[in-house]
């Protein structure tokens, strides 16, 4: 895969992120890299590898499925700005 300057500050205009040309050219660099990376991944041979969730051997081991901390949901809605209904209010953000 390959990606051209243009489409860089094509996809920063799209993320609203302001970017000059000296900082569109690093993340070309940079992105043509990890697709490098990503093809040279993905010319690997994986025929019979079996599928792993780890990279080594790991067991997980089971506890006990128990409350550990306390409740303090009435301490930390005593110190919000504005609570309703046990609920937290927060100023509208999308219209």
């Amino acid at each position: 895969m390959t990606l051209t300057l243009d489409e860089v500050r094509r996809i920063a205009h799209l993320a609203r992120i302001e970017i000059d040309a000296r900082e569109a050219a690093e993340v070309h660099a940079k992105l043509e890299a990890i697709f490098t990376m990503i093809d040279e991944l993905q010319a690997v041979d994986t025929t019979g590898v079996e599928p792993m969730s780890h990279a080594q051997d790991v067991v997980l081991t089971m506890r006990e499925d128990r409350v550990t901390e306390t409740d303090r949901h009435a301490e930390y809605q005593r110190v919000a700005p504005a609570v309703e209904d046990g609920l937290y209010l927060v100023p509208r953000v999308v219209e």
